[in-house]
């Protein structure tokens, strides 16, 4: 019986290509765009290299001064001093590591510039990171202690100023006129991950990193690696604890900006509390969201919902003969659930094939360097129940309805 309501769905679709092109394309756009937005945004916000523990990190990257009302404000960065009192004495955590925000420096080869990307990290940074190293090995509390000129490179800039593909551990770069020993080289990142992203890596105590500065603002970010992701709410509230307890001399400008908010957020929270900082603001924000995702999904689904209805309507007259011929209701309805069920899937066919060209197109096309877009099936998996429960609820409530009428009537219609 399963057979006859698929060759039935099949014929049907065939029989009128113009309805069956905008169901499909209304069902295949859809999950398109959401898959492929789901997947900006699990490039975004997930755990993937080079900080696949981000699912149990937490990020201390703004120092935020404002008055009691805070009408007022000044942020920035912390400093690598403040984090070290702060944030490496922190008990509960597996490892924290201080690294600089990225800054630029030079580098010639054959008399071409080229412009690098830099960061200076401590030890820890290439634990609670995981970044794979092609060769060689990352610099050490030995290398720090001793201001060694030591650097971590990526592989895209190893090719482009040495050999491609050549060994180059134990070579020197000289950048900014400073000769620098290579003692490893890692795989590169994407740079959509802001907080590791570099070309150059130099331990904290390198030239022109700044880390002796005092006070509380400065170039620095926090990282800390909690044991699991049970214990991330234990490691904000011994943070917080810290950070209520710095006496009122220790932070600058006191007076004008008494209240000091320095949080450990994961990635998204601290993503969002940098552009939205209130409540108010926050609650805005997700209702934006919310609507932007109702219309991705709401204009499709109630196209979907007309084009099934008409085509039913259409075929009262069949299901008058076939009631003629003693069809039950039941069996009715289930040959149009039948239906539904085949053109979403046929749709979803469609969509899954499209988002995974289109997301492979943008790991190889260099738009986003070591992009790693990947499609979410779980999000796949569930935008496929949304259209099938919008195509059912637009093709079953019309088909009872049909299957209700008597004989003449339905012959009528």
């Amino acid at each position: 019986m399963l057979s006859n309501y698929l060759k039935i769905a099949w014929k049907v679709l065939l029989r009128h290509p113009f309805y069956t092109f905008i169901t499909l394309f209304g069902i295949s756009l859809t999950l398109t765009v959401l898959m492929v937005l789901t997947s900006f945004l699990d490039h975004l916000f997930a755990s993937h290299y080079p900080e696949g523990n981000r699912f149990r990190s937490l990020y201390i990257a703004l120092v935020l001064q404002t008055d009691s009302s805070q009408t007022t404000m000044s942020s920035g960065p912390a400093s690598f001093e403040f984090l070290k009192k702060y944030a490496k004495s922190l008990k509960t955590p597996e490892r924290v590591s201080i690294f600089s925000n990225f800054s630029f420096s030079n580098t010639y080869v054959h008399g071409k510039r080229i412009k690098l990307n830099t960061k200076y990290t401590d030890a820890d940074f290439w634990r609670v990171t995981t970044f794979r190293f092609l060769e060689g090995k990352p610099y050490d509390e030995n290398h720090i202690a001793n201001a060694e000129h030591v650097v971590v490179i990526t592989d895209a800039l190893r090719d482009e100023y040495f050999e491609p593909g050549a060994a180059v551990t134990g070579k020197y770069i000289n950048i900014e006129s400073i000769r620098y020993r290579v003692v490893g080289v890692i795989k590169g990142s994407p740079p959509t991950r802001v907080y590791t992203y570099s070309d150059v890596y130099f331990p904290y105590t390198a030239p022109k990193s700044n880390y002796e500065n005092k006070g509380v603002r400065g170039r620095y970010v926090a990282m800390v690696l909690a044991k699991s992701a049970a214990d991330l709410p234990a490691i904000q509230a011994e943070f917080n604890n810290h950070i209520a307890r710095i006496p009122k001399a220790e932070i600058p400008d006191s007076k004008q900006y008494p209240v000091l908010i320095v949080r450990a957020d994961s990635f998204f929270d601290h993503f969002l509390n940098t552009f939205v900082r209130s409540d108010a603001q926050k609650l805005i924000f997700y209702s934006v969201a919310a609507l932007v995702v109702l219309m991705i999904m709401g204009l499709p689904a109630i196209n979907l919902v007309n084009v099934n209805v008409s085509r039913i309507l259409e075929r009262a007259s069949e299901i008058g003969v076939r009631k003629a011929f003693g069809a039950p209701a039941k069996a009715l309805l289930f040959q149009f659930i039948i239906e539904n069920i085949f053109i979403t899937f046929i749709g979803g066919t469609f969509a899954l094939a499209l988002s995974v060209l289109i997301i492979y197109l943008i790991n190889s096309s260099g738009w986003i360097a070591h992009a790693d877009l990947t499609i979410n099936f779980t999000v796949f998996l569930t935008s496929i129940a949304v259209c099938l429960a919008f195509g059912l609820l637009s093709g079953v409530l019309p088909a009872l309805r049909m299957s209700r009428l008597k004989v003449v009537d339905a012959l009528k219609a």
